[in-house]
């Protein structure tokens, strides 16, 4: 596991803007449905997931899917585990949810799924502070802008472009760090 330097994470954290972002317009985002299928391996946002379980994934997003190669988060693999310790075990739908998460988790290949290290979570808790700070963002938003960074930061320290819906959030983080790599889609 890579150690932590905290000095050179205030040096990399040079970028704070220190003033609030807006959402850019989504002619100058990149898109999965209107890029092609080639391109760096892809690293899955938790919502993909979800969105593929609910058949709310454009047809687009699925053939990009299957032609690069999808790499997994532990961070995806623990939003997905929380969302099944939220259900109510009494709930007559619980079962069917849990049973599409363990086979959403069942078919990640081990040895494309990874862990974010010391450096990157580090990075990823003052990146999320810096976030949450100028946006303004509280409670539950803290804790997923937190986990956006930890993903965010992961897939641009291996080279992989995190594929997801999550326009708003991600489009901040892409603004505070340009050389980040997303593609975004909207569900169906």
């Amino acid at each position: 596991m890579a150690d932590f330097n905290f000095a050179a994470a205030l040096r990399w954290a040079r970028f704070d803007p220190r003033r609030t972002l807006a959402r850019r317009s989504d002619e100058v985002l990149p898109f999965a449905e209107t890029g092609g299928k080639g391109g760096t391996a892809l690293l899955l946002d938790t919502c993909v997931y979800i969105d593929q379980m609910q058949d709310r994934t454009p047809e687009a997003v699925d053939q990009l899917i299957e032609a690069r190669q999808p790499h997994h988060s532990t961070v995806a693999i623990q939003e997905l585990m929380h969302a099944v310790g939220v259900l109510d075990p009494k709930d007559g739908r619980t079962a069917v949810v849990i049973d599409s998460v363990r086979r959403a988790i069942e078919a990640m290949h081990p040895h494309r799924i990874f862990a974010p290290d010391a450096d990157i979570l580090g990075k990823a808790g003052l990146l999320a502070g810096i976030l949450c700070r100028i946006q303004g963002y509280a409670g539950d938003a803290r804790f997923r802008a937190l986990q956006d960074c930890a993903l965010f930061l992961q897939a641009q320290k291996f080279g992989q472009t995190v594929l997801t819906a999550n326009i708003g959030d991600f489009d901040f983080l892409l603004q505070l760090i340009p050389t980040g790599r997303v593609l975004f889609y909207r569900r169906t």
